[in-house]
């Protein structure tokens, strides 16, 4: 019994990390085709619009 929960806890382990590797490898993959799209325009950086206040300014890398 205590191999089987050791296997389970072990296996929950794994695809945690597995998940939140596959979440990292879109985030890195999102970041170099904005860089890429960025370099083919010659833009400095990417704006966005304020919701609340309607104002343009360029999106940080924090910002989702």
């Amino acid at each position: 019994m205590a191999q089987l929960i050791f296997l389970l806890v072990l296996f929950a382990g794994g695809w945690l990390l597995y998940k939140r590797m596959l979440g990292d490898a879109r985030k890195l993959a999102e970041k170099s085709r904005r860089a890429e799209k960025e370099r083919d325009t010659g833009a400095i950086g990417t704006l966005i619009q304020d919701p609340k206040t309607g104002e343009y300014r360029v999106k940080r890398e924090d910002d989702v």
